[in-house]
């Protein structure tokens, strides 16, 4: 799933593979098999790739109606 959600972000924003992989210090052939899911990227690389493509990443409380972000945590919370 994080594949086809990393290659919809991608063509949303018309960047290749290699124009993505090139933002993000990764080969074409890397991205590529992050998209076929052959690879699985660390959350660290699915956060430069959202970022790049104008995405952010939420985690939402629907319980809470709270939304956390790596930019709004404070990270003495972790």
């Amino acid at each position: 799933m994080v594949g086809k959600i990393l290659k919809t972000m991608r063509r949303k924003n018309n960047l290749s593979q290699e124009q993505i992989g090139k933002l993000i210090g990764y080969a074409r052939n890397t991205v590529s098999q992050y998209e076929t899911e052959t690879l699985q990227p660390d959350f660290a690389t699915i956060e430069k790739i959202a970022n790049e493509c104008g995405y952010e990443i939420l985690f939402y409380n629907k319980e809470l109606d709270e939304t956390l972000t790596t930019k709004n945590i404070d990270r003495k919370e972790i």
